[in-house]
Formats: structure tokens, C-alpha cells, sequence
């Protein structure tokens, strides 16, 4: 996985588990399936990798394949939710396996990186694929990473918002060199949320 020096999640699932929708034991806690796509080298292990383990790897390598993490977070309404997280790889030897990863997802973080015009061309691609082939209620988040180098952007945020809100998806720029907005875009992603109807016996 890129963005990693560190050991392998303990927490991490096997394989068996890519099909398994978001799943939730009551309205108060849920347990929800996050897949993460977007072209190689925009960032997407180190989000996870700075939201999971509050780490950055600047010499970070490429993910092959996928990785799995998971991390808890707890909402101001007592609410929490547990993220099984997908990094997938980004190159295009493994476009291919990820269907596999974002069937049954409940939320996608698709990632493009704000100084490339190529990466938010490829998130692009990777929205229309959740559309047609992705669960029709999928929590969607559109993320612009390396937000640290804004002087270098080639990607407004007036594109960016434009195209998320026409797609129904937010928009948040994040860095996961600095941490800025890691947290904020997990928790956002926590409140939209579908919960569990409670049932009154």
C-alpha cells in the first residue's frame, strides 16, 4: 500500500468480505463498507493512512492491488461508525479489480489530485462507473488532496463544486501532509449517512 511504513492492520479483513454491503448491528452503531478510487500517486493511502493512524509517509509506495484498513469514529449524537476501508490501487493494470471493491460499498471517496488536471479527468471516469455499476444509494465524496500545494493548482474548487454538485456528491479539499480536512471529511461522510429505520415493538 503507499503512504505505508507501518505494520498491517490487525483489524484487516480477508477477501471473502469484498461483497458485503454497509452493515449496521443497531441505529447507534454502524458498520459501514468505504471504497476508495482515483488515478495512482493522488493520495489515497496517505488519507487513510493519516486518518487511521494520524501517520505520513512522504517516501510512501504504490498500492498494488488493494489494501484494507478500518477505523471507529464516534458523531456529537453518540452515533458510531465503524469505516472498513478499501484503498484501492490507482494504476490501469488494476482498473479491472475494482468492481470487485466497490460492489456493495455504502460510501465511495473518489480522490483527484488539485494539481493535475489528468487525476480530476480520471475521478471523472470513476464517478460515471460508481453510476452505473456502483449501489444506487451510495454516499459519494468528491476529494481534491494536496491541498498544501494550492500554488501549484490546476484544478479550481469552482470546477470542483460544480461538477459535485451536478453529480450529488460533496466536495472537500484535504491534505494529508498537513492533516487538513482528513477528520472533517470522514465525519461529513458519517452524517449523510442512511440510518437504520429503529423498529418500536
Amino acid at each position: 500500500m503507499g503512504c505505508a511504513s507501518s505494520v498491517p492492520d490487525r483489524n484487516a479483513g480477508s477477501l471473502t468480505g469484498l461483497n458485503d454491503g454497509s452493515t449496521a448491528s443497531d441505529s447507534k452503531n454502524l458498520k459501514v463498507k468505504l471504497v476508495l478510487l482515483g488515478d495512482s500517486g493522488v493520495g489515497k493511502s496517505c488519507i487513510v493512512l493519516r486518518f487511521v493512524r494520524g501517520q505520513f509517509d512522504p517516501t510512501s509506495k504504490v498500492t498494488v492491488g488493494a489494501s484494507f484498513l478500518s477505523q471507529t469514529i464516534a458523531l456529537p449524537d453518540s452515533t458510531t461508525v465503524k469505516f472498513e476501508i478499501w484503498d484501492t490501487a490507482g494504476q490501469e493494470r488494476y482498473a479491472a479489480l475494482a468492481p470487485l471493491y466497490y460492489r456493495g460499498a455504502a460510501v465511495a471517496v473518489v480522490a483527484y489530485d488539485i494539481t493535475s488536471s489528468e487525476s480530476f479527468s480520471k475521478a471523472k471516469y470513476w464517478v460515471k462507473e460508481l453510476q452505473k455499476h456502483g449501489s444506487p444509494d451510495i454516499v459519494m465524496a468528491l476529494v481534491g488532496n494536496k491541498a498544501d500545494l494550492h500554488e501549484n493548482r490546476v484544478v479550481s474548487v469552482e470546477d470542483a463544486v460544480e461538477y459535485a454538485e451536478k453529480n450529488g456528491m460533496f466536495f472537500i479539499e484535504t491534505s494529508a501532509k498537513t492533516a487538513d480536512n482528513i477528520n472533517q471529511l470522514f465525519e461529513e461522510i458519517a452524517k449523510r449517512l442512511p440510518r437504520p429505520s429503529v423498529v418500536s415493538v
